[in-house]
């Protein structure tokens, strides 16, 4: 099945959210495969909004490691240990993490030169056991708010409610 992404870039945040979550839904319809589904909610929310950089760092350690998954943009750091970095903090409190100007969040890891703002939001399955991080980075100072936690913490929350 072919499918474009919509540009989201200048609709009304929530209203795009709740469009990509739509579409996000219509592709995953019948998918019970965490990779997949990480791969195209990557494509969408980066596509969508134009980002620097967006993808899943997956738990392969418990409590201990991420590893970078399904991802759009330039390379990411391939690992990432809980309670480093905005994506270890977030895995290690389970809750998303907003930081307006990384170059002021004590600790950040540059995996991109570029990165000057981002939003990391934990994925959980339907156990509740934290499975991955969503990361996502803008060139923009500022670039999330409470309308971007909620939209991604809404669209990942597909991995709790799909049978695994």
């Amino acid at each position: 099945m072919a499918e474009t992404i919509p540009d989201l870039r200048n609709v009304p945040k929530a209203r795009a959210y709740a469009e990509l979550k739509g579409h996000s839904d219509a592709i995953l319809e019948g998918i019970d495969d965490d990779v997949t589904a990480m791969a195209t909610m990557a494509a969408l929310v980066h596509h969508a909004f134009g980002y620097l950089w967006t993808g899943f760092y997956r738990v392969v350690v418990p409590g201990q490691l991420l590893r970078v998954g399904p991802y759009q943009g330039s390379l990411g750091c391939l690992d990432i240990a809980f309670g480093q970095g905005v994506c270890g903090a977030a895995a290690a409190e389970m809750e998303t993490v907003v930081v307006a100007d990384v170059d002021k969040y004590h600790g950040h890891i540059t995996c991109d030169a570029r990165s000057r703002s981002e939003i990391v939001v934990p994925v959980l399955d339907r156990r509740g056991d934290l499975i991955a991080v969503l990361d996502v980075d803008s060139d923009r100072l500022d670039a999330f708010n409470a309308e971007d936690q909620q939209g991604l913490e809404r669209l990942v929350s597909w991995f709790a409610t799909t049978k695994q």
